[in-house]
């Protein structure tokens, strides 16, 4: 049985130029027709499901929520840091954190909180009255109090390949909840207090076995709902130690995520046009190409901006990042039309999000 329609063509001046008439075969188009329709979901609604914590007990695993925002009134940077650890040894799980502030004039200052033990909560992260929860952050380190609201802003962006965040096979997956959020409530510390009035940035996670070899990170707002997401590492694996960094680069623009596959960066076809890295500081580069498009990656991190701070792995091995909320970056996209043009050019002065790491 087939259902038939008729199809009318007109031109600009609406005279008819044609009629054609299409055949919908009911019994075996119908349910594959019905089972193709997806209904959208609030970006809110998507990004509250990835609050919840990912760790099902086994030892030897990090968890992170982290939050990285630009405050538009004063163009201070924030980034809030929340970690769960699990030894590897079978110890007890702890979690811990930390708050920095990174004024336009000034030095950085943070606090740290933690390490406390571990308490499972369903919506996020709970340590020492330092929450995060759906839409929340709260909590207090030293001199510092936060309460923030969160809105996210886009689908989630997978910086790895999304079927990485589901099932945990490589050695760290690394999401987004929302491509960007925005950010109103209050960060009071010492003397100063930052009053934030829907200022961007955004939430991400990272789950795996700890810290890269050697990485970098870069977090950029673009403007007009276009971000920027860069991961180059090392792994700690062996072999794959010995690789150059692998690059997971996500341009977020207009509406659309490329290269189409989170994988495409950082392995190329059979390992054959693989995105490079060239890590750094105080400056790295990130470039490469994929389809008719190339991109070139230029980030700066000057040292009066730049906060060093430790970790501590789930093997008790240590590593040292090197983070700047006021970073500054150049992105270059060119397209290919005979000769390589220049398609967009984004120049980010001490908005970008940035870090570098090693051991």
């Amino acid at each position: 049985m087939r259902s038939r329609g008729t199809e009318f063509r007109e031109n600009e001046d609406g005279d008819r130029v044609g009629e054609g008439t299409l055949r919908f075969p009911l019994f075996t188009g119908l349910l594959p027709f019905l089972a193709s329709f997806r209904f959208p979901r609030a970006a809110g609604a998507v990004a509250d499901r990835q609050q919840a914590s990912r760790w099902d007990g086994t030892p030897g695993r990090t968890e992170v929520w982290y939050t990285t925002l630009t405050d538009p009134a004063t163009d201070s940077g924030i980034w809030l840091h929340h970690e769960l650890v699990a030894p590897s040894d079978g110890s007890a799980a702890y979690a811990h954190g930390w708050i920095a502030v990174f004024p336009k004039d000034g030095p950085v200052e943070h606090a740290r909180f933690g390490p406390v033990p571990w308490t499972a909560h369903p919506d996020g992260f709970t340590a020492e009255g330092v929450r995060v929860r759906p839409g929340r952050l709260t909590g207090s380190a030293g001199d510092f109090t936060w309460s923030l609201t969160e809105s996210p802003e886009g689908p989630p962006l997978y910086t790895f390949p999304r079927w990485s965040w589901r099932r945990p096979w490589l050695p760290a997956a690394h999401m987004l909840p929302a491509v960007r959020s925005r950010y109103d409530g209050t960060v009071r510390y010492g003397a100063g207090e930052l009053r934030l009035d829907h200022a961007p940035g955004a939430e991400a996670r990272i789950y795996g076995h700890g810290n890269a070899r050697r990485w970098a990170w870069l977090h950029a707002d673009l403007g007009g709902g276009d971000v920027l997401e860069v991961v180059a590492a090392v792994s700690m694996r062996r072999g794959l130690d010995r690789l150059p960094p692998l690059v997971f680069l996500r341009l977020h623009r207009n509406g659309r995520s490329w290269p189409r596959r989170a994988e495409r960066s950082a392995v190329g076809w059979a390992g054959i046009g693989r995105f490079r890295a060239d890590l750094g500081l105080p400056e790295w580069r990130v470039e490469g190409r994929s389809g008719l498009r190339r991109i070139k990656v230029t980030v700066t991190q000057p040292p009066h901006r730049t906060l060093t701070l430790d970790y501590t792995d789930p093997d008790g091995s240590a590593a040292v990042c090197r983070n700047s909320e006021r970073a500054d970056a150049v992105v270059s996209l060119e397209r290919w039309r005979g000769t390589w043009r220049r398609e967009a050019v984004w120049r980010l002065s001490g908005t970008a999000h940035a870090e570098v790491g090693d051991r």
